[in-house]
């Protein structure tokens, strides 16, 4: 007698949860919010960013939990919000709108930061003085200066990745305003002549305000392929695409030693993120090239090789699971890899499917529908599907964290307690137990412990506080399995 075990998978509600994932980059919005701002708590931030030097740098979206415009993250994360919809948009329903919104946010912010010729600003507010205090952006008294990187202190990856966003973003409004996607294009163009003619990062031009927050870490040749990749999707012009296959090699030899401090394994083609972009260049670029040459070295390779190190079943993984499942790298924040390499698996399984191809990892062979199942292990993880049976995200599923560390969302908000708490004065409410006042609904934190537990406590950042960067790529994992 044979006995069958059937083990209960909850289903999630992928467009319930997507739909909150978007509305998480409301709860984020620098500036003057508009008349359609859902997320109500929040209110007009930030108004005067810039003027101190005479530039409109208003807008944008704060990065985390904090109070700064840290334009690196925000532009890999608009980088990826773009990617999603263009893979993922049409199943986005009614959400689709609001995603463009999320997307016009930060593509706004960045027409203004690139408006001044031979300058990309970088950066706006001192972190030192704004992690320093405990406030709602609302009420920011900290010095809102800004950074730029220029021809004599040049900012190659803030630089670049500014134009992969905007490229990216170009393709995105192209059906739907002409003339705002070719203002995109131009500047993308113009702001990677710019990061490609005046070679270096910004570590050493403005280091002192952007480490250790986003220091990079893996150089920037990384991001200039990848805008220049962006750049050949969104104009077919062929100088781009000669870019890549000739500078390729750069990217060969950049040895990435660590990340966020912490040294790792497995090749700089197995890593992507904000600081990092090999494998989604190996990615984007191997749908151009899957069907007229499906050996293209070295984009193909390494996308499989990608593959590889992150199954788990594979000779040659070299990502980290825990005993739940959760995929772990080295550093902080660690669900900004399960979104983020889940992401890349998802588009790359599409990719393998339209050119008819499976991967060989040693013996191990996976197929695009292997790909997407270990995406959607990491996704429901998140959702709920975990040993602590919570979700990771803000506002979704029955149990969820309520101390999360983010100032805006901690603190009461202008429609409960409108006179401004100061720097400190916001320290009781940082130290408080209470759950935070304002949910930010949609937030993903940087979630559990590699034994599976979860400290939901503001003061331990690295598990409770939520990023733009875990959000983005998050988006379009729900968008496509919210129709499959």
């Amino acid at each position: 007698m044979t006995m069958v075990v059937a083990t209960k998978v909850a289903s999630h509600d992928y467009g319930d949860a997507l739909s909150k994932s978007i509305l998480f980059f409301e709860g984020q919005r620098s500036g003057k919010l508009p008349p359609n701002q859902r997320m109500t708590w929040r209110k007009d931030s930030a108004l005067r960013d810039g003027f101190d030097i005479g530039v409109d740098l208003v807008g944008g979206y704060y990065d985390a939990g904090d109070n700064v415009k840290f334009n690196f993250p925000m532009a890999f994360s608009t980088t990826i919000l773009a990617w999603s919809v263009l893979e993922f948009g049409n199943s986005m329903g009614s959400d689709l709108s609001n995603a463009l919104d999320a997307i016009k946010w930060a593509t706004d912010y960045f027409l203004k930061a690139t408006s001044i010729p031979g300058f990309v600003y970088a950066q706006v507010g001192d972190p030192y003085a704004d992690h320093n205090c405990w406030e709602r952006p609302e009420d920011m008294d900290t010095p809102r200066t800004s950074y730029a990187v220029s021809k004599q202190f040049p900012g190659s990856e803030v630089s670049a990745e500014i134009a992969a966003a905007l490229a990216a973003s170009s393709l995105v409004f192209r059906a739907i305003d002409l003339e705002y996607s070719a203002r995109l294009l131009s500047r993308a163009r113009t702001v990677f002549e710019f990061a490609n003619q005046y070679q270096g990062s910004y570590n050493d031009g403005i280091g002192r305000w952007v480490c250790p927050f986003y220091c990079d870490f893996s150089g920037y040749q990384d991001e200039l392929l990848w805008g220049a990749a962006w750049l050949y999707r969104a104009s077919k012009d062929s100088n781009y695409w000669n870019y890549v296959v000739e500078n390729i090699h750069n990217l060969e030899n950049t040895v990435v030693k660590n990340i966020n401090g912490f040294s790792y394994s497995g090749g700089s083609y197995a890593e992507f993120g904000w600081d990092t972009k090999h494998a989604g260049i190996s990615i984007l670029v191997s749908n151009l090239v899957m069907n007229s040459n499906p050996n293209f070295s070295p984009f193909i390779p390494n996308a499989d090789k990608f593959v590889c190190t992150v199954l788990p079943e594979s000779p040659t993984v070299s990502v980290q699971y825990s005993p739940g499942g959760l995929l772990f790298k080295p550093g902080g924040s660690n669900l900004q890899h399960p979104t983020a390499l889940s992401f890349l698996l998802v588009v790359y399984a599409r990719y393998l499917s339209q050119g008819n191809r499976v991967i060989h990892c040693g013996g191990v062979v996976a197929t695009p529908a292997r790909l997407i199942q270990v995406a959607r292990g990491q996704v429901d993880y998140i959702l709920g599907s975990n040993p602590l049976n919570m979700s990771y995200m803000v506002g979704y599923g029955k149990k969820f964290p309520q101390r999360i560390h983010h100032r805006g969302s901690s603190l009461p908000s202008i429609n409960q307690q409108p006179g401004p708490i100061d720097c400190k004065g916001g320290t009781p409410y940082f130290s408080s137990n209470n759950p935070n006042p304002n949910l930010l609904i949609g937030a993903v934190v940087g979630g559990p412990d590699i034994k599976d537990s979860y400290n939901d406590s503001r003061a331990d950042f690295v598990q409770s506080e939520p990023t733009t960067y875990i959000n983005a790529p998050l988006v379009g994992l729900l968008a496509y399995f919210k129709t499959h």
